[in-house]
């Protein structure tokens, strides 16, 4: 190496990394410490953040059991973990242009130049030079040689440009995680949902068949009254037509059943056949007990997915941007190629074998139109607009877990509500058969009573399904870790 070119590599060395971009600061957020509809039934305003495994408050063995499966079978996760791999391998590409590049080469050659060269030729033919070398060849026209060596290459990154683009692709790689995190959350709630809206159909399922089976035996009876003169063929009637209602909803119910089972199954990548045998055994929809930790509004920021993704997005970007501005300043590069040299193989270790090559060298755009300076405004203008989806993130969060807070506390209102009137429902219902059977009112009253009844019945369980994906609701708008433990 020459002298003169010492002064430039140990410049180079020195000023390494030597970022010219923004330094990046997460955003403060200055939100209130408590959300204004904190003060309902089954909330802990206290209660820090939400817990692993928050659905274990639904004391159902089966739920419990497709979450499990889920999370270890469903195929989009599984996807997304190759993601997280696959952006983690880019991240370490990257990375590993910051470090030096030696790639090692040996190999053994043998040429011979033609006598019929027009170049070379003369050089080894004999006599061609008589006069000088007395009738031998200036030179031999067959060589052999054998070499090993090394090839060294490294961009100093003087200004960080390429300690900017491992940044980006870090944060690229924490990105695909949280990524994977929110879609871990997204279906483990559509399976709890899912399960719910099985288990409320084949609820109301069986609320009809009771209502059937009772209509069944009040339309004996009418049947009979009619054939004594007790009762008229409009009583008939509209015994039939309530009949014929309440079975219609049978379809339905069977077809709601049907999608949900099927979501299941595409949910836990599993045959249908093996979900049903699942939810063979019929059961009520499941009862949540306990509260709600919803802790600080200010909580949300640090746990929400979409949020830490809005976030993340503003890092990487900001990244991106010193990137583009190093991008302006000089490039510096050294190479090298230390090696043997040998014509013989036993002599190619020997000390006065060694070849060697060296240079240091750098490239500095000095004008191109404005395009380096465009690309800087363009990575500025990105991080400006990923920084009002972050604010919009924040305030979008913020809100639904406000309206799903208000709407848990009205839920609960109309299930308590709804109860009262089923209780009024049974009583009318017992009244009114008493009544008709003592000849005191026609079966219409019956019949309108046991309508409201079964109306009553079917919204307690609608309701109940209502509050419980309220609830469903309210855990993922909280963010938190869903991660089966």
């Amino acid at each position: 190496m020459n002298r003169k070119q010492i002064p430039l590599v140990a410049f180079a060395l020195l000023v390494s990394s030597c970022a010219v971009g923004p330094e990046y600061s997460a955003p403060q957020d200055t939100v209130g410490s408590a959300f204004l509809n904190q003060d309902v039934t089954g909330v802990d305003a206290q209660g820090g953040l939400v817990s692993a495994n928050w659905w274990l408050n639904f004391n159902d063995p089966v739920l419990n059991q497709l979450i499990s499966d889920a999370q270890n079978q469903n195929i989009p996760l599984q996807v997304a973990a190759e993601r997280i791999k696959s952006a983690e391998a880019y991240q370490k590409a990257v990375a590993s242009f910051k470090v030096p590049t030696i790639s090692l080469n040996a190999g053994a050659t043998s040429y011979q130049i033609s006598e019929n060269d027009p170049l070379a030729g003369p050089l080894v033919t004999p006599g061609e030079f008589s006069g000088l070398t007395g009738g031998d060849a200036l030179i031999d026209n067959q060589y052999d040689f054998t070499t090993v060596s090394a090839n060294i290459s490294w961009e100093v990154d003087v200004f960080n440009r390429i300690g900017y683009q491992a940044e980006s692709a870090a944060i690229r790689a924490e990105q695909v995680a949280i990524a994977r995190s929110a879609l871990l959350t997204l279906i483990s709630s559509d399976v709890i949902n899912n399960y719910l809206q099985y288990r409320g159909a084949d609820q109301r399922k069986d609320i009809a068949n009771e209502t059937i089976a009772s209509q069944q035996e009040t339309l004996k009876l009418v049947s009979s009254l009619v054939k004594s003169g007790y009762a008229s063929e409009l009583d008939l009637a509209q015994a039939k037509a309530a009949l014929s209602a309440t079975r219609s909803t049978l379809p339905q119910l069977e077809i709601a059943k049907s999608v949900h089972q099927q979501r299941l199954a595409i949910l836990l990548d599993t045959s249908v056949a093996e979900i049903g045998q699942r939810l063979a055994k019929p059961q009520p929809a499941p009862e949540f007990s306990g509260l709600i930790p919803i802790g600080m509004s200010s909580e949300i920021l640090k746990q929400r997915p979409d949020i830490q993704l809005a976030e993340r997005e503003m890092a990487a970007i900001n990244a991106d941007v010193g990137a583009a501005i190093a991008n302006k300043y000089p490039k510096f590069y050294l190479t090298g190629s230390p090696g043997l040299l040998a014509g013989d193989f036993s002599d190619l270790f020997s000390k006065d074998s060694a070849a060697w090559v060296a240079s240091v060298g750098a490239s500095w755009t000095i004008f191109d139109g404005g395009r380096s300076q465009a690309l800087v405004e363009i990575e500025e203008s990105r991080f400006q607009a990923a920084a009002l989806n972050y604010e919009n993130a924040v305030n979008t969060a913020l809100n639904e877990v406000e309206t799903l807070l208000f709407a848990f506390g009205r839920s609960q209102e109309l299930e308590t509500l709804v109860v009262q009137t089923r209780g009024h429902a049974d009583t009318a219902v017992n009244k009114a058969n008493s009544l008709y059977k003592a000849g005191l009112v026609d079966y219409i009253s019956v019949l309108d009573a046991q309508r409201q009844q079964n109306l009553i019945r079917d919204s307690e369980v609608a309701a109940h399904l209502q509050t419980a994906q309220i609830i469903t609701g309210l855990h993922k708008a909280l963010g938190g870790n869903w991660k089966v433990k």
